[in-house]
């Protein structure tokens, strides 16, 4: 009866192995393909056959991108963006989810309340006004018009008080007894025992500061201040030739965030999970 048993586990386990495969191989067919189409010459994507694979390889495509607009500069520009934000969404949102946290004051969780009540205002709703404020700065073409008005957002606020109500206030009051100040409270304690919920943050905020579109396109208009979000719609042209270039660009500008998404998705998991559990 157990071989029986063990026999069943295995075929079950074989066929959910099978089905998670064909699954995966269908989610991740398109951007496979955009792969290959990034390695194709134009005159095999432009045929009556269908070629999924390149016949002749190249990398004369992501040359051609390279070469036909600053890309590199529109990368590090994107870097610098999404890298600041997040740092300064870590900052600020830790802050704020310590005081909604462990501080007593009043009107607290109006206040608090008020915050996730952001959350059901769409940015769209707000983009024009934001634009007119920044404008009337002088902050147009600027990296600090990209930066500074996403330093913080509710959501991160939320995720880390999840996390910190989930430790006892006596650890708080303890350590107030001990002579430990607030900002020495969260960096040392608060921090160290949150690493789970800032992987989750980081992959999150930079993922989302990486893939802005609207803002940068309403706030900058020169080639030193573009994000490659924006940059990659400047290879789009008439001819067939830009459409396998367009794509070894697109290829090229996703990797980052593929790669931040894979090395973090185990921080994401356990940080969306974890500050949902207390104890």
């Amino acid at each position: 009866m157990s071989k029986m048993g063990e026999r069943k586990r295995v075929r079950r386990k074989a066929i959910l192995l099978c089905a998670n495969l064909v699954v995966a191989f269908v989610i991740l067919l398109p951007l496979l393909y955009a792969v290959s189409v990034a390695f194709m010459p134009s005159s095999d994507l432009y045929t009556m056959e269908m070629n999924l694979i390149p016949s002749h390889p190249t990398l004369e495509n992501f040359r051609q991108a390279l070469t036909k607009i600053p890309l590199l500069r529109f990368v590090v520009n994107s870097f610098l963006v999404a890298g600041l934000i997040t740092v300064g969404q870590i900052i600020s949102c830790s802050l704020a989810a310590f005081a909604f946290s462990f501080l007593d004051f009043k009107g607290k969780n109006v206040l608090f309340m008020l915050v996730m009540a952001t959350m059901m205002i769409p940015g769209e709703a707000t983009i024009i006004s934001n634009y007119l404020t920044v404008s009337s700065w002088g902050w147009l073409d600027s990296y600090k018009v990209l930066i500074i008005p996403y330093l913080t957002s509710a959501m991160g606020i939320f995720l880390f008080r999840q996390f910190y109500l989930s430790f006892p206030k006596s650890l708080y009051e303890a350590a107030k007894l001990d002579g430990c100040g607030n900002i020495r409270f969260i960096l040392t304690i608060l921090m160290p025992l949150t690493k789970s919920g800032i992987g989750a943050m980081v992959v999150y905020t930079f993922i989302n500061a990486w893939n802005m579109y609207m803002w940068p396109l309403l706030v900058n208009g020169s080639n030193e201040m573009r994000t490659v979000q924006i940059g990659i719609s400047m290879l789009n042209s008439v001819d067939a030739q830009s459409i396998t270039m367009m794509i070894a660009g697109v290829v090229m500008i996703i990797l980052p965030s593929i790669s931040i998404f894979i090395i973090g998705q185990k921080q994401l998991i356990r940080g969306m999970f974890s500050g949902a559990v207390k104890g």
